[in-house]
């Protein structure tokens, strides 16, 4: 049996800031669903509501000599906990301290996750007796992992394959050049085909650089991230390595968001039966003080508020939307001064729009389900999980042609041509093409016949895991082929 460890900063339902968590709490399920003996390892950050965690062995990292603690609960042993209070157990995000700044010493975190992996890769934890056949790595804070084994092997180590996921990019985990020495890393790899970026020390250059194998969550991102616009001053690396990139579509956890049995709707539906979704929407009109009117068309967001997301777009285009006599909902925070402009304008137009500037993951999943559309505008998105969430529950997402939602939502550009067609799709990140696609999105919907047949085509797509798994599978055979055969 193929034994895998992941190394994830953050995982559902324990952890989330983001996307990342959510693939954390699926993909690893999935793969053991499918025959793969699977470990996660991932930091405890002190959550109250965890549930009963048991010691399972202490570990002590080379160099630094930090003691910390392997942990799980009964139900899910093969989720490691990593606790090392100093670090961990604090107040504010995994990243961030209460006033959004990065917490000063992330790289001396994140560098202990990364040492704790490799002792388990490499058989050194008292009392822990699995080693993985290939280590999964994810995202900037895992990204010394490769580097970390290709120095054991500089001194005679065997070790297990190595595949790193780039999840976001613009996120690259960079420090001083002086964090090397404080790690306790070799100067000597301070280059540009090691572990420097554009003169710092960057944790997602190690990963790049080092492991045998890259991924990215979606075909189109894969293809993006090698071209000056997306690369992040990372595309001639990645060009380089481009043999040994692959683009893998992240899935959705059905389990969670299903519209069928989904605990926080007000009422269940299906592909088959829709009748609940109108329930929902006149549920969510009424708890968020719109005008309770079934013919409105309502478009709904759940974002990040910030330029990446195209927040400064919606801004743009709301007035007009609001004028024709639209409804739109929007939950999320980030930039300031987005969230004051959304909070303004929805008092101003209360009985039409709805801004909730908090994590809410109820009202998430009552705002897919409750919406007619999903506006998901993002200048670049790696994968994207909302557009799936959307077309899951038959609320048609609206989207800019980029990374993943370029590989999920087909547009209906043609009303005497919608076979095969699930969304709304434009091209040029700007406020008039998203303007134009919206109302596109509207007079559809005011032919219902044609509106409810790209609901069916939405909702009767696949976005489970399983494809993405047996892929991850299959790449996972051929990783380790190539090392057997000499890399």
């Amino acid at each position: 049996m193929l034994r895998t460890l992941f190394i994830f900063s953050e995982i559902v339902p324990y952890s989330k800031t983001g996307g990342l968590a959510d693939v954390g709490g699926a993909l690893p399920l999935a793969l053991a669903q499918i025959g793969v003996d699977v470990r996660v390892l991932v930091p405890y950050y002190g959550q109250p509501t965890l549930g009963d965690l048991r010691w399972r062995c202490a570990v002590t990292t080379p160099y630094t000599g930090e003691a910390a603690e392997l942990w799980s609960l009964a139900e899910q042993p093969q989720i490691l906990f990593l606790r090392y209070p100093h670090y961990y157990e604090r107040d504010g995000s995994p990243y961030q301290d209460g006033e959004g700044g990065d917490w000063p010493d992330n790289d001396r975190r994140f560098a202990l996750l990364n040492r704790v992996a490799v002792e388990i890769a490499q058989g050194r934890v008292p009392g822990f007796d699995w080693r993985p056949d290939i280590l999964h790595a994810n995202d900037w804070q895992t990204g010394l992992i490769p580097y970390l084994l290709d120095l054991e092997t500089r001194v005679g180590a065997i070790r297990p394959a190595t595949l790193f996921t780039i999840h976001n990019l613009a996120y690259q985990g960079r420090f001083a050049p002086s964090a090397m020495a404080s790690l306790h890393l070799p100067d000597s790899d301070f280059h540009w085909l090691g572990t420097e970026l554009h003169g710092d020390f960057s944790f997602m250059k190690a990963g790049l650089a080092y492991s045998d194998q890259l991924t990215t969550v979606s075909p189109t991102y894969a293809q993006e991230i090698q071209t000056n616009a997306f690369g992040m001053g990372l595309d001639g690396l990645l060009r380089t390595r481009n043999r040994q990139l692959s683009g893998i579509l992240n899935g959705i956890d059905t389990r969670q968001w299903n519209p069928a049995t989904d605990p926080h709707l007000p009422a269940h539906y299906s592909a088959q039966d829709r009748q609940g979704k109108a329930e929902c929407k006149s549920q969510l009109q009424s708890s968020l003080g719109l005008y309770p009117d079934p013919g409105m068309f309502l478009l709904g967001m759940i974002s990040r508020l910030v330029e990446q997301k195209g927040t400064d777009m919606v801004l743009d285009i709301l007035p007009d939307l609001l004028r024709r006599g639209m409804q739109v909902v929007i939950l999320g925070s980030g930039d300031k001064s987005f969230e004051q402009r959304l909070l303004e304008m929805a008092a101003a137009h209360p009985a039409q729009m709805a801004a909730r500037i908090t994590f809410d993951e109820g009202l998430s999943h009552r705002i897919e389900a409750g919406t007619d559309a999903f506006l998901m505008p993002s200048r670049f998105e790696p994968c994207g999980l909302n557009q799936m969430y959307s077309l899951h529950y038959g609320t048609l997402p609206i989207v800019h042609r980029t990374g993943g939602l370029a590989d999920t939502v087909t547009d209906a550009e043609d009303f005497n041509h919608l076979e095969q067609r699930n969304g709304f799709v434009f091209t040029n990140p700007n406020s008039d093409a998203l303007h134009d696609t919206v109302l596109r999105a509207e007079a559809l919907f005011r032919q219902p016949i044609l509106w409810s047949q790209l609901q069916d085509q939405a909702m009767t797509g696949d976005y489970s895991w399983q494809h993405s798994a047996h892929a991850y599978l299959r790449l996972y055979h051929e990783v380790l082929a190539r090392r057997t055969g000499g890399r």
